[in-house]
């Protein structure tokens, strides 16, 4: 690690993991439709431990409002209801023979500022992750020996843009997905 390039290489990096982390949030959070990663934060107990839903079960959505989980272990039904109901997402699973229907209530008001504001906290997240590796790459930058001032200075002016299209990006993301919420 001693050029200018491969710090930004390793900072675009960084960068590009906080905004995959702020979609894969951004997809756990429930909007007016129905998607099988809803459910990816519930952590079903089988087998003596904690497993995550696409472990033990496969979701499907086959219409807007609704979620369909046909566990692997047709024995372990009654643990995934349980775990589905349990899990704060305000669902109330119905068990059909080996399969579990998941229909989703529709979302007030108050409910859809309170996810509007998770997508907030989630997007803040994501936009500290970015600056931390701006941080990183701008320290790694100083310390670099037997390159230029203007070499470094060019680098900077190019880390700042990366910074800003990374930001970007997360704006965009978490627009669009508070303008899903928000759709009635």
């Amino acid at each position: 690690m001693n050029d200018t390039q491969s710090i930004l290489k390793e900072c675009r990096s960084a960068m590009d993991k906080g905004v995959e982390a702020v979609k894969r949030e951004f997809a756990s959070v429930r909007s007016g439709k129905a998607s099988p990663s809803m459910l990816d934060a519930v952590k079903v107990e089988m087998y003596g431990q904690l497993m995550a839903m696409n472990q033990c079960a496969n979701v499907s959505a086959p219409e807007p409002r609704l979620l369909m989980v046909t566990p692997f272990d047709k024995g372990q039904v009654k643990a995934v209801e349980k775990a589905i109901r349990e899990s704060n997402l305000g669902l109330d699973p119905a068990v059909q023979g080996h399969v579990i229907r998941v229909p989703l209530p529709s979302m007030n008001e108050q409910r859809r500022k309170e996810l509007a504001k998770l997508v907030h906290k989630y997007a803040e997240d994501g936009r500290i992750a970015v600056r931390h590796a701006r941080t990183h790459a701008r320290d790694l930058l100083k310390k670099l020996d037997g390159v230029s001032e203007d070499e470094v200075k060019r680098a900077e002016k190019e880390l700042q843009q990366l910074h800003d299209e990374e930001i970007g990006k997360i704006d965009a993301q978490m627009k669009a997905k508070e303008a899903e919420i928000m759709e009635v």
